[in-house]
């Protein structure tokens, strides 16, 4: 019994990164520190850093975390051979909202924390998750989709996870709004 109570209280990397998203998405980045992470899991403070060198290589841990389960989202959509075109365009927009609004503590780390020195934590992961999204969207409109059309498509997206992630409500409380916001973009797009 001892040894299943000492596996079960191991400390992982997914543990450490887990309850850091949670502090850093109630708290603020800034008023996080390496220390109160450890003290919300029973470490100390030593611990984290065996796996962690700092909280700024925590938070990018945090930050590829979350783009890389976007970019998954986007990959297994476009790979998915079944799907028509259009259908393909409205999984990847339908995606990216379900996304945010499934995943919304990931989704505020890595799109709606303002801090400046958060942004030295941001890499190519953001700018890379964007040009999977452009690529996907500028091939399934049949290469009809501009530059600027594409961005606003993001914008739209983004407009509209950010404003019900700010109202509390999940995905499944706005799906059928989802669907409806993805039809209209979708019909501007092709």
């Amino acid at each position: 019994m001892a040894a299943r109570r000492a596996v079960d209280q191991e400390l992982t990397r997914e543990r450490i990164l887990d309850a850091a998203r949670e502090l850093f998405v109630t708290h603020g980045y800034r008023n996080v520190s390496m220390r109160q992470i450890a003290r919300e899991l029973g470490y100390s403070h030593g611990s984290i850093y065996y796996h962690f060198e700092n909280k700024a290589q925590l938070f990018y841990a945090l930050l590829s975390e979350g783009f890389a389960l976007l970019n998954q989202r986007f990959r297994e959509v476009m790979e998915c051979e079944e799907l028509t075109s259009k259908a393909k365009l409205e999984g990847i927009l339908f995606g990216f909202i379900e996304f945010g609004l499934t995943h919304q503590s990931h989704y505020e780390i890595m799109f709606l924390i303002k801090d400046e020195e958060v942004r030295s934590c941001l890499r190519q992961e953001p700018n890379e998750s964007y040009e999977q999204f452009a690529d996907a969207v500028y091939v399934l409109s049949g290469k009809k989709a501009d530059v600027s059309k594409i961005w606003s498509v993001f914008l739209a997206l983004h407009g509209f996870v950010s404003h019900y992630y700010k109202t509390e409500q999940t995905f499944s409380d706005v799906e059928s709004a989802a669907k409806a916001h993805v039809r209209f973009l979708s019909g501007i797009i092709q």
